[in-house]
């Protein structure tokens, strides 16, 4: 079902100035913007890439018309950006990688362009690559949007970042003069996901029986710990002690999954925070993603001993307006100067 959110920021005197879409595997999102990049109304339902009402173009163009058709009747002339899947080789339109270092003027000026069945152009953002030649190679698609929308909130950040966006495939991003220098791609959601729901992990973790608050922390606090002291390729054998622990009763069978949890997270907090540290210091930290998920890393994070800067929710909708406002999509007198500036 869609579900439609006015914000309390919307006011008559608050006139749309772009429609920017968030348009991911499972879902899509909808953002009424006005020129200050503050939200107006948002969207969302569950037609996804992989979840259309229908295949093919006439589902991208049949779903767009349930989210917010009558937003695009209502306001024909408003520009509409749209970023995430939707411009993989799997979406509407294929917009390819560019390649770092990015930002929203580099995925303006290589963005595409497809046509909806009514006439109306929408700028789909491409992903970015990373390949330094000297490293395997990293993508994102979508996040380059959140992350314009990050630095468009704070200046100094701009200049000098790290940001860790945890999720399925959680990215540790470099930012460097206002652009994505580079990234790496940890799969820790997806581990996870695939090691407790089809492995012999996850025989002993019971379905719909929640660890008690002590116990979901004590776990988690022992995986978090075990990835601290793991050598190297401990990994796999750390692993089946999510077995082990509960064979032996060291733990309830209904804390499994947060050992399991905390020695992923551990073991991508590991690696992430050597990353940080060739980075200059005093690099600030930021964490982008959903608040549950940042909370557990907030939590492995100070078992490192390491505070981020900040926390911030979601960035997608100032990142569609960077983005169309360095396309050039909104005009002056829609969109304040400060908003445009990605970067100082």
């Amino acid at each position: 079902m869609d579900r439609t959110v006015t914000s309390s920021a919307g006011t008559t005197s608050n006139r749309p100035a772009l429609i920017g879409l968030d348009w991911g595997t499972s879902s899509l999102r909808g953002f009424l913007l006005d020129g200050s990049a503050r939200i107006l109304a948002e969207r969302s339902n569950g037609h996804g890439i992989q979840n259309l009402p229908q295949p093919g173009a006439a589902g991208f163009d049949a779903a767009l018309t349930l989210l917010c058709g009558d937003w695009l009747d209502t306001h024909p002339t408003l520009p509409v950006v749209a970023g995430g899947m939707v411009g993989s080789a799997q979406g509407w339109v294929e917009a390819p990688y560019v390649t770092t270092p990015a930002d929203a003027t580099t995925l303006a000026d290589q963005a595409a362009r497809v046509e909806t069945a009514a006439g109306r152009q929408i700028l789909i953002a491409p992903g970015v690559l990373h390949d330094p030649g000297t490293a395997i190679p990293d993508v994102m698609r979508g996040e380059e949007i959140q992350i314009a929308g990050a630095l468009a909130e704070n200046a100094g950040w701009a200049r000098n970042a790290c940001v860790a966006m945890p999720g399925t495939h959680s990215k540790w991003v470099q930012v460097a003069d206002g652009r994505i220098a580079g990234f790496s791609t940890y799969m820790t959601g997806e581990l996870f996901a695939v090691l407790k729901t089809h492995s012999l992990l996850g025989r002993l973790m019971p379905a719909g029986v929640d660890a008690t608050p002590e116990d979901e922390e004590a776990a988690f606090a022992i995986g978090i710990r075990a990835a601290q002291s793991a050598g190297p390729g401990d990994l796999p054998h750390q692993l089946f002690a999510t077995r082990t622990l509960g064979l032996t009763k060291r733990l309830p069978p209904e804390a499994l999954a947060h050992y399991l949890s905390g020695l992923l997270i551990g073991h991508e907090l590991r690696s992430g925070l050597a990353l940080l540290a060739e980075m200059p210091a005093g690099t600030p930290l930021l964490l982008i993603g959903d608040p549950a998920l940042c909370r557990r890393y907030n939590r492995g994070l100070a078992a490192f001993g390491t505070t981020p800067a900040a926390q911030l929710g979601n960035t997608a909708p100032r990142g569609l307006f960077q983005f169309a406002a360095a396309a050039g999509l909104l005009s002056s007198a829609s969109a304040t100067p400060s908003s445009i500036k990605s970067a100082p």
